[in-house]
């Protein structure tokens, strides 16, 4: 009879669940699932409004001619270059950062509050004081090269490729560090006190204090930050749109750059569709690697603790 009423009270408490996150559920659906099946739907047709008015049915032709494009795979690699470096960067200076404001000093309150600005910001309005910096005539970074005497006639950066892509790395560090610094402090606030105490006590030095104590228990917010990065600064757009509209010579053109050109430009709303479903699938398989090898990395960790 007990073991009954349990079951009936478990099976309401379940059902309760599933009606309170039901309205989240169906959200989620109409923000992520509907646009993602949409775009697999508008994938399987050749809709090029340059060349014809109504959409033709086309299978997975558009996927095998993605197949064959150089231009879909150089942008994959602009990508996968820009995502790597930046987040590598905002990790090691987010962690810098943290630390710093996880001490106590006089006015850490308004460090912590004003370290925020540059997260807030627009990241259209940032991207073009970013362009403005690097302009090779009027720019404060040559200005300043010249001053110190590094350099003797401007520097073109925003068109030589390589230091293209350096420049926009350069701004997106600047502007996401914070949020990165925000979460593994959020970590670094966590742990006791009493961890490195007693872990000075056995002889160890700050920096084994640092790798045996500080790094494992703050593990879960390092694989969080960087899944949240990954995901943002692989689906870069409006930065690189402003600094450097793709250029110079497609050097800097992102996978959704690719795809608004291919949309708004070329009005090819199949093929755009099929990168689009492409990219989130790749998205999707990096990110299941990604948090798997973190995960891997964490229990490693953890368990040479």
């Amino acid at each position: 009879m007990n073991e009954r009423i349990n079951n009936q009270m478990e099976r309401q408490e379940k059902l309760t669940g599933w009606i309170l996150i039901a309205p989240a559920l169906i959200i989620l659906g109409f923000v992520f699932i509907y646009p993602i099946g949409r775009a697999f739907w508008l994938s399987l047709f050749t809709n090029n409004l340059g060349t014809q008015l109504q959409p033709i049915f086309a299978g997975l032709s558009n996927y095998q001619r993605l197949i064959g494009d150089g231009r879909f795979w150089q942008t994959m690699w602009n990508t996968s270059v820009f995502t790597i470096i930046s987040i590598f960067l905002e990790l090691v200076i987010g962690m810098g950062i943290a630390l710093v404001l996880n001490q106590a000093f006089f006015g850490r309150g308004f460090v912590r509050t004003s370290s925020l600005i540059p997260w807030a910001l627009p990241t259209a309005v940032m991207g073009l004081a970013w362009a403005w910096i690097f302009n090779d005539q009027y720019g404060v970074v040559n200005d300043i090269l010249t001053r110190l005497g590094f350099i003797d006639s401007p520097i073109t950066w925003l068109g030589d490729p390589t230091r293209a892509m350096l420049a926009m790395i350069i701004a997106d560090v600047w502007k996401t560090t914070p949020f990165i610094a925000i979460i593994l402090l959020a970590g670094l606030q966590s742990i006791s006190s009493d961890l490195y105490e007693a872990h000075a006590i056995d002889g160890a030095n700050q920096w084994q204090s640092f790798w045996q104590i500080t790094i494992p228990l703050v593990m879960p917010q390092i694989i969080i930050a960087l899944l949240f990065r990954f995901a943002q600064a692989f689906g870069i757009f409006d930065l690189v749109q402003v600094m450097t509209g793709g250029g110079p010579g497609g050097a800097t053109e992102t996978v959704s750059i690719y795809i608004y050109a291919t949309v708004r430009r070329y009005l090819d709303f199949g093929y755009g569709a099929a990168l689009v479903v492409v990219t989130f699938l790749l998205l999707i398989l990096a990110v299941a690697i990604a948090a798997f090898f973190l995960s891997r990395t964490r229990l490693n960790v953890m368990g040479g603790k």
